[in-house]
């Protein structure tokens, strides 16, 4: 019985799997929007903080704003879309800018309320 079978065909060679790339680590410390939010409310000025002011600050703490510019500027639209900030002067991110009502009565009953307990402990 010799029938004509072709032969079966040579597999191909294997790909080696190949690797992901790891994602490089989430560097520890604050988000910039929170240095941003630490920044306007540690600012005695009674019209807002400019970009520009803000910016200053950021750099004086340490953070790379010349490397950063346009994370610096989302972090400020999008905390005044979210409400955090209040914008005084200007359109986007340039302008000046404050803390909202919201966010500082939040600061304030947190802080108050806090205080309350450690004044009212109760002694065993």
């Amino acid at each position: 019985l010799s029938s004509s079978i072709a032969p079966a065909p040579a597999a191909a060679p294997a790909r080696p799997a190949k690797k992901k790339a790891s994602k490089p680590a989430k560097k520890a410390g604050p988000s910039v929007g929170d240095l941003i939010l630490k920044a306007v409310s540690a600012s005695k000025e009674r019209s807002g903080v400019s970009l520009a002011a803000l910016k200053k600050a950021l750099a004086a703490g340490g953070y790379d704003v010349d490397k950063n510019k346009v994370r610096v500027k989302t972090a400020v639209k999008k905390l005044v879309l979210k409400g955090a900030l209040v914008q005084t002067k200007g359109t986007g991110a340039s302008g000046s800018f404050k803390m909202s009502k919201k966010t500082e009565a939040k600061k304030n009953t947190l802080f108050t309320s806090f205080r309350w307990l450690r004044c009212n402990k109760t002694t065993q």
